[in-house]
């Protein structure tokens, strides 16, 4: 079962913070690049399976989705702050509820969402928010257009948070987040999370970076935990450095909550979530060929 305290930690983690090396050490300055008018394209894969059982019933909902992300650079200002777009170019999604068959849709291929479908088919290509983020991945503004169909946390960050200053392989970083969690009365509570961050690796310029959740309040009901499992992933992302981008990431949740609903109650929450840069489309010219004489 799934107990989540933190208590200890809250005293240690007020403020963003990050640990500096000593001299001797090689450090590494991360910040974003980016150039006015570029296009920047991940593709996209998140899986989930949420399985519960209440009253001696199990149920399994079962989702995946594969899709090109976009970034259209609008503005670059001189200390890198940059202004894009955010589209999604094209889904393919499968859902399968239980006693259920699955259902599918297509962007590329179907004319016509099926039901339940609408929302994703008309975000397809169209402008998801306009964003403005300082070099460290701070959002500044983010003008929402439309909300993607299923966000999973509509305000969290779009991109890993940099660090403010150079560090070391081995040190870390984190940056405090809180979650509006629902309760079952209608009200809301407010948990603290951390994200943390750990430099694990520099390879050729690209860094390997391990990334955690650590829940600060101290949560001991599992009607809230079981709510909150989904936004305590963990994983790795890979940093080009001198290009001042994310080259991949892959986040995972896998953990399960008992008695959210009754002492027979369980939730299980098994979901990945992978991004992977695509290479610069370049437009190429045909090749024209000399005429012949006569022809």
């Amino acid at each position: 079962m799934m107990r989540i305290t933190g208590f200890l930690l809250i005293g240690l983690f007020l403020h963003a913070s990050a640990v500096f090396v000593t001299a001797g050490d090689e450090t590494f300055t991360f910040r974003y690049k980016f150039t006015q008018g570029e296009r920047l394209r991940w593709d996209v894969f998140h899986y989930s399976r949420v399985k519960t059982t209440v009253a001696k019933t199990t149920k399994t909902a079962e989702t995946s989705s594969k899709s090109v992300k976009l970034w259209r650079v609008t503005g670059v200002k001189p200390d890198g702050t940059a202004t894009f777009e955010h589209l999604v170019e094209n889904v393919d999604m499968k859902q399968k509820l239980a006693n259920c068959p699955e259902v599918r849709y297509d962007s590329r291929t179907d004319k016509k969402p099926p039901a339940g479908f609408k929302d994703v088919a008309e975000s397809v290509g169209a402008v998801l928010s306009v964003v403005t983020m300082d070099a460290r991945g701070k959002i500044l503004q983010r003008e929402r257009k439309q909300t993607p169909a299923g966000a999973r946390n509509k305000e969290g960050y779009m991109t890993i948070p940099l660090p403010e200053g150079p560090i070391a392989v081995g040190h870390t970083w984190s940056f405090p987040h809180t979650i509006d969690v629902p309760l079952e009365t209608g009200g809301i509570t407010k948990v603290k999370t951390l994200q943390r961050f750990k430099l694990e690796s520099v390879k050729t310029g690209v860094a390997r970076i391990r990334v955690s959740t650590v829940v600060l309040t101290p949560v001991t009901d599992p009607a809230i935990e079981a709510k909150l499992i989904r936004n305590t992933s963990e994983g790795t992302v890979r940093f080009d450095i001198d290009a001042g981008r994310v080259l991949s990431q892959q986040m995972d949740v896998d953990k399960e909550v008992r008695g959210f609903r009754g002492d027979a109650s369980s939730l299980h929450y098994l979901t990945r979530f992978t991004e992977e840069l695509l290479p610069v489309k370049t437009a190429i010219r045909p090749i024209r060929q000399p005429r012949r004489r006569g022809l």
